[in-house]
């Protein structure tokens, strides 16, 4: 099956997994058409450029519930150490943990990804 996905560095794509972020800080804004299912994949290294990738391992199943000008008070849900402004809170939410042990590719942006989980 092909998943929408979106790979998160460890420590957060656990923590997304755990419930204990719910909100993932980014840049960008997702696709406007981007209303089911998000594969996170936790992988190692921070991907800057475009066509850039890794090696990550799925963690959760997620939906997006809103998504709005990353604020102050946001810190503490989006595991964060500081604010910044520019960067855009997406809520996450219906957050359901995997327990899978695959190594999948981890890619720049959102991306689809064909696995079974």
């Amino acid at each position: 099956m092909t998943h929408k996905t979106l790979s998160i560095v460890h420590p957060n794509g656990t923590r997304i997994a755990n419930g204990e972020k719910t909100i993932e800080v980014r840049r960008w804004l997702p696709p406007a058409d981007l209303t089911g299912d998000l594969l996170i994949v936790e992988n190692k290294n921070f991907l800057f450029k475009e066509g850039e990738t890794d090696i990550g391992t799925p963690v959760a199943v997620v939906k997006i519930k809103s998504v709005r000008p990353f604020e102050e008070k946001d810190i503490p849900a989006a595991c964060a150490s500081k604010w910044e402004p520019g960067y855009y809170s997406w809520e996450l939410t219906e957050v359901r943990k995997l327990n899978s042990t695959q190594q999948v590719l981890a890619a720049k942006g959102i991306y689809e990804l064909e696995i079974d989980l």
